[in-house]
């Protein structure tokens, strides 16, 4: 079973909450949507939503009462809406499907209207809702718990608006519960503000690895802040390398480490001894994991979306028996693993094999099903054994026990991990930030490379340094971030198939790498302006 603060999540708020997507100007006003209901505070209750915000999509389950109106309930949660945006719209993933927002997703075509950049939106504010409401309650409130719980809701707020920072720029901010139409920050105010929050609460947060499972504590604040400071130029137009180098380092020495098996950190046991497994240690290099069980956090948006939309008959067992067949991998992705390609007649079951890669968790379809003269190409987005299938995520415990249900999962989604540390130094040290520790930014990719048995790299340049992102973190929600930050993304020469929607890859416009603000909330906030080009 998996636990927060030590009980079954996930407790159920005594006020039920809903927030529209015609507009996301509301979402900082946490009124009942019934008007009968009372209106009470459960403090333990409320600050379980705050995390089951990110897990979970309602009350009921994996469907009914949804906590955002105007969007399939399954396609409102964060890791399903996180994962399109950051995933589809780069060179790592393409989607078969033909469901809407999807292809302009693949192609890079979306506009403010776009359903599933509202739904995230709203997600991220719906998230902040919980956090004021909470703040605002236990306001004045000194007793440990409280001190503790006070502080990770501020994390959690401070994560909610990081996300909305890098991903929309310029957005409506509130600390408050409130009725007013919410100002717009600037991008780089809410930089600051974000990193001054993680500043004053990191005191009041557990040590890394001594609180309750599921919970941030001073690890996932120093990760928040690595990934602030190395995109810093990015968002304030101010590089922050040393400052990035010295939180990096904070996290690679505390109690968090690599894990020696990469694969176990995909696993329905994940969870390692919080779950009773006597094999699977992945805890100690999941620092923040959004919580999946397959009979007390059912949701057809969480990790499950992961395993089953990469998934279809024929491919090696997944452990549930949900496989929609849907993501893959773009030929870019492909070949950071395969850069010869793949010889005809070799075994595709068996990839990792020949990459010589622990990571190269894929699933090569036959030629004459593909109707390519490569395995890895993608010459029909509609078709998905085109391109190589993924396998990195699945329900199946490294300790070969069962699961805890057929269809529904208990693999956590790992949301950050401690290799992300390593790369960080790494990158930051390569573009100009002191050493640290005696710590070479060779080494500190090496170590990652050990750990998955691939060869060795003799030496580092950003380019390899972005690849090196893409091969450990495929398929994490995270990649359209770092193509930014290296200048691959938006105005790039930088192609991959079907970008900008053209086979051979054409240019979008840099004004891309932002989203823009959903039309419905510019309509009904005047305070609002919209990202350039948009």
């Amino acid at each position: 079973m998996k636990y927060i603060n030590n009980k079954l999540v996930i407790a159920i708020m005594s006020v039920l909450l809903s927030v529209s997507l015609t507009s996301c100007v509301d979402d900082l006003n946490v009124t009942p949507i019934d008007p009968s209901v009372t209106q009470t505070f459960n403090q333990d209750g409320v600050f379980a939503k705050i995390y089951a915000s990110f897990a979970l999509t309602g009350q009921q389950g994996a469907a009914g009462s949804g906590d955002l109106d105007g969007i399939d309930e399954g396609t409102s949660s964060f890791i399903r809406l996180i994962w399109n945006l950051n995933e589809l719209t780069t060179d790592e993933a393409i989607c078969s499907w033909g469901d809407p927002g999807i292809p302009e997703m693949n192609f890079n075509t979306w506009t403010s209207s776009h359903d599933q950049l509202k739904g995230l939106y709203a997600r991220f504010y719906f998230g902040i809702s919980l956090c004021n409401l909470f703040l605002d309650q236990t306001e004045g409130q000194t007793d440990d718990k409280s001190v503790k719980q006070r502080a990770e809701a501020r994390y959690m707020r401070a994560l909610n608006y990081y996300y909305l920072l890098d991903m929309f720029g310029n957005v409506p901010f509130a600390t408050k519960v409130t009725t007013e139409l919410p100002k717009q920050i600037s991008r780089a105010d809410l930089y600051t503000w974000i990193l001054k929050e993680l500043t004053e609460i990191e005191a009041d947060m557990y040590a890394p690895r001594t609180g309750p499972y599921y919970r941030a504590d001073q690890a996932a604040n120093w990760m928040l802040q690595t990934r602030l400071y190395l995109n810093a130029q990015v968002y304030t137009g101010t590089a922050q390398w040393n400052k990035a180098a010295e939180y990096a380092m904070k996290v690679m020495n505390s109690a968090y480490k690599l894990n020696p098996s990469y694969k176990q950190l995909f696993m329905a046991d994940n969870a390692g001894t919080f779950d009773k497994s006597t094999v699977n240690t992945a805890p100690q290099e999941i620092i923040l994991p959004i919580a999946a069980d397959g009979v007390q956090t059912k949701s057809w948006g969480n990790t499950l979306f992961v395993i089953a939309s990469t998934r279809t008959t024929g491919m090696p067992a997944w452990g549930t028996s949900e496989g929609w067949g849907g993501n893959r991998a773009r030929y870019s992705l492909g070949k950071k693993f395969f850069p010869s390609g793949i010889p005809a007649g070799s075994d595709l079951t068996k990839l990792q094999t020949l990459a010589g890669d622990d990571r190269a968790m894929f699933y090569g379809w036959d030629i004459s099903e593909s109707k390519s003269t490569d395995v890895m190409k993608v010459v029909s987005p509609a078709i998905f054994k085109q391109g190589l299938s993924v396998t990195k995520y699945t329900n199946l415990r490294a300790d070969g026990g069962a699961t805890s249900h057929v269809q529904f999962i208990d693999t956590d989604y790992p949301l950050m991990r401690t290799a992300e540390a390593y790369l960080s130094y790494a990158e930051a040290v390569t573009r100009g930030a002191g050493v640290l520790n005696g710590k070479a930014a060779l080494d500190a990719v090496n170590d990652l490379r050990t750990r998955a048995h691939a060869t060795r790299l003799n030496a580092l340049s950003l380019e390899t340094l972005c690849d090196e992102w893409s091969r450990e973190f495929f398929f994490e929600g995270r990649r359209r971030t770092d193509l930014i930050r290296f200048g691959f993304y938006g105005g790039s020469d930088y192609n991959w198939e079907w970008k900008g929607g053209s086979m051979a890859g054409t240019k979008f416009s840099v004004n891309y790498n932002l989203f823009p603000i959903p039309t419905t909330d510019l309509t009904a906030n005047p305070n609002l302006e919209q990202n350039k080009g948009y």
